[in-house]
């Protein structure tokens, strides 16, 4: 497997610097596959969403779209890929940001049976 960096990520899907862009797109299209995937942590991914929203001014439907992109990429191996989905699910379906979704999501998928926050659009149990 080959680690990638947020990075790498961000100018394979935006595209947007000719020599960085074109070499992320060699590396996840060429040097990736089945047999010897690109990995891509929650952290990253997280990452990536807030610099899609931050950086490029991407809409929910946009990250959404992101997100499922690089879930679907068949050379890439996402960690925790179901709670990904899940989160992904969560996202669009409610008002919470996309990392308020994941910590929700993992925490779930750890056995927890509630996530205390002070964020009232979180999508998760508000401590008063």
């Amino acid at each position: 497997m080959i680690g990638l960096d947020t990075n790498i990520l961000v100018r394979y899907i935006a595209q947007d610097d000719k020599v960085q862009s074109a070499r992320a797109t060699a590396l996840i299209e060429n040097e990736c596959s089945a047999a010897n995937p690109g990995y891509v942590g929650l952290v990253v991914l997280a990452e990536l969403v807030w610099v899609s929203e931050s950086r490029y001014g991407a809409t929910r439907r946009e990250v959404a779209e992101i997100v499922r992109r690089v879930l679907s990429i068949r050379q890439l191996v996402v960690q925790e890929a179901e709670i990904a989905w899940k989160a992904l699910r969560m996202f669009e379906g409610g008002k919470a940001d996309f990392a308020d979704c994941l910590i929700e999501r993992t925490a779930a998928g750890a056995g927890c049976t509630r996530t205390a926050t002070f964020d009232k659009r979180a999508g998760m149990t508000l401590l008063v």
